[in-house]
């Protein structure tokens, strides 16, 4: 048995056109933007769900990239398709109860999904902790924690906590308010938490090791030249975007966007390298998440789009099984088959069994199974899958297709989450189709591991899909607008949330399905603006451990017994390497270290390839692509180098960094 595998899931729902335009769908421009798709509401309701019945015949011969009749058309079969597929399943599933939040508990949530709860705690040394994170952060980062505190403040003032709550002006001393007499009623303990945050803030701005300060964004933004195309990932996007706005390349455009095509987005080389999810260590990635969340809550706050985590009340969910299982649990029970598995091996053998068949036929992933036969099949996975005894050779393109669908929309909570669909939804509210590529980019950060490994899969072999589409049809706005329904609506949502959520358009929703299909790549990197934010967290909170006595007597004596054994053991290898010299450890390679001369133009890839190129008596089974050089320590957790990455400018960013090359996630 090949337990390399994956599949998807089903979903209810159905779509209702509101206005005058029940019957029939005006043609749009090629690329419909996001606030002219709003033409109906989705609801539970599904009697009202046939519609593609009564639209005429059109013909698929030509090539299409906009979203039109003809690709909306095949929205609303795939939802009639999805109706008839539950029925005929008659699966029991409950409902996830999105509960509405009290006063200030929305904000208070927010602020634990930050890492941010402990500015209410009693305890100083945890109060402190968050004082180095803030003073990390961007003016309009600070604005949107600043917001949610307030609120949070109000509510415990009203609900009169047995603590004492700290004053936001304690939190945030903003520059204009520092010549302000401090009023009178302030407690000493909030007197000292403004040094300290002075204090935090003063060691990162002083620190000449990152090129981007926080006090220097405005005066940078400036001299970046704008481009149309070009994503810039080292200045905060919702710095950007307030000053796009204040400016008068801003007002010049506020009008409607050319959606004539969806622009060739590029990210500019970074000499430092770029980062993708994945290259770093877990507890920088932890860091990542937080900050990803602020800057997105900043952006929708500077954007006037409203920014809510949904939070589902926990349900009895299976613990066993393939569809309507947890990815957690999947991958749990994966594990023991596969040790090491970061995708469900049912998903993955799904997409294998479509490709094995070639991706050439005609209305792939449009075209449904027969649904008799996917429910029978359906039922034999349930009770072979993991015996190994499943006869894929019976298996149909079109009914694997069907699967894979059907396991995404089972899923007891979507891909995308449930605290996070909804703001998934909203992008297609953003002004600007760039606005809307940041905001994707910050989500992606934020959905947890699991399901962010799993949407990559599924976004790549669409994309696979769509680069037949001259023989199966399927352009990338049709692969869109068919896998939009599965992933965008949600059978554990009762029809009296959804009513309250809103639930956007189709063709919203599929705008938003195909932006993460064509600009996946750039989906899955991390802002360098972001990376430089931990940078600057790891580095403050080193020089914070440095001052504390009790730490100091620790190192001393950790020092002197280094020393002391290091006078006993040092060999010449171990050397001081001299200026302008970095030493390469390569611990699973033959030759286990080296010292490497910086030049202008040296590359991560070139150190890789000088310690391959090395002939021993010792055979290395490892390729090129296997292993890679790694920026360990410093002000970096851990971070896997790309091949582009050139040295000499990484160096000066993290001088104390050691160089390690081994293979990914060893």
């Amino acid at each position: 048995m090949n337990w390399l595998s994956a599949s998807p899931g089903v979903v209810l729902t159905a779509y209702h056109p509101s206005g005058n335009n029940a019957g029939s769908h005006a043609k749009e421009s090629e690329e419909t933007s996001p606030s002219s798709c709003r033409s109906g509401q989705y609801t539970m309701n599904h009697d009202n769900s046939k519609k593609s019945t009564e639209r005429p015949q059109i013909d698929r011969s030509s090539s299409q990239d906009s979203l039109d009749e003809l690709s909306m058309d095949d929205y609303w079969k795939e939802l009639e398709n999805i109706h008839e597929t539950s029925k005929n399943n008659h699966r029991e599933q409950e409902v996830v109860v999105v509960k509405e939040p009290d006063e200030g508990e929305l904000e208070e949530e927010w602020l634990k999904e930050a890492g941010l709860s402990n500015l209410f705690s009693e305890s100083t040394g945890e109060s402190l902790d968050s004082m180095v994170f803030l003073s990390t952060l961007t003016r309009t980062q600070t604005a949107a924690v600043q917001k949610r505190v307030e609120t949070v403040s109000q509510t415990l003032r009203k609900k009169n906590k047995p603590y004492q709550v700290p004053d936001v002006r304690d939190i945030f001393r903003q520059q204009s308010d520092s010549k302000e007499k401090v009023s009178g009623e302030s407690e000493p303990s909030s007197v000292t938490a403004r040094e300290n945050k002075s204090e935090a803030q003063d060691e990162v701005k002083d620190d000449p090791e990152f090129s981007l300060g926080i006090s220097e964004e405005t005066t940078l933004l400036e001299d970046v030249p704008v481009s149309e195309t070009d994503i810039n990932l080292e200045i905060s996007f919702a710095e950007q975007a307030a000053n796009l706005k204040d400016s008068s390349i801003g007002k010049m455009c506020k009008g409607k966007e050319d959606d004539t095509q969806l622009p060739n987005f590029r990210l500019p080389k970074d000499k430092t390298g770029t980062t993708k999810i994945g290259d770093l260590a877990p507890q920088d990635m932890k860091k990542v998440y937080s900050l990803a969340l602020i800057e997105l809550t900043a952006l929708y706050d500077l954007l006037g789009t409203e920014f809510k985590q949904q939070k589902a009340i926990k349900i009895k969910t299976k613990d066993s099984g393939l569809f309507g299982v947890p990815l957690s649990v999947l991958l749990e029970q994966d594990q023991k088959k596969v040790p090491g598995t970061r995708i469900p091996l049912i998903f993955h053998k799904l997409i294998s069994q479509i490709e094995e068949a070639r991706l050439d036929t005609e209305g792939l992933l449009r075209i449904p199974g027969v649904a008799a036969r996917v429910k029978s099949l359906c039922q034999e996975l349930e009770a072979k899958f993991y015996e190994g005894t499943f006869n894929w050779e019976s298996v149909k393109q079109h009914d694997a297709a069907s699967l894979l669908k059907l396991f995404i929309r089972e899923l007891p909570q979507p891909l995308l989450t449930v605290e996070y669909l909804k703001a998934f939804q909203d992008v297609q509210n953003l002004p600007t189709k760039k606005h809307q590529l940041q905001a994707l980019n910050l989500l992606v950060l934020l959905l947890p591991e699991a399901n962010r490994d799993t949407l990559k899969m599924l976004l790549e072999f669409l994309q696979r899909v769509i680069e037949h589409r001259d023989k199966n049809k399927m352009t990338l706005n049709n692969v869109a607008v068919v896998m939009a329904p599965n992933l965008f609506t949600f059978h554990g949502l009762g029809s009296k949330t959804i009513e309250q959520s809103e639930f956007v358009m189709a063709a919203g929703t599929a705008n938003v399905m195909r932006f993460m299909i064509k600009y996946q790549k750039l989906l899955w990197t991390i802002p360098k603006f972001i990376v430089n934010q931990v940078r600057k967290q790891n580095t403050a909170r080193q020089k914070k451990e440095k001052k504390d006595k009790a730490m100091k007597k620790l190192l001393k004596k950790m020092a002197y017994d280094k020393e002391k054994h290091e006078k006993q053991d040092k060999s010449p290898n171990d050397a001081d390497v001299p200026q302008g010299v970095i030493r390469v450890q390569a611990p699973h390679l033959s030759k286990v270290s080296m010292a490497i001369q910086l030049t202008e133009e040296l590359k991560a890839s070139d150190i890789v390839a000088r310690f391959l190129s090395q002939k021993s008596g010792v055979v290395q089974a490892l390729k090129k692509e296997e292993v890679f050089l790694y920026e360990i320590g410093g002000n970096i957790g851990e971070r896997c180098l790309d091949d582009d990455t050139y040295m000499k400018d990484l160096f000066q960013l993290n001088p104390n960094a050691e160089w390690v090359i081994k293979c990914k996630h060893s």
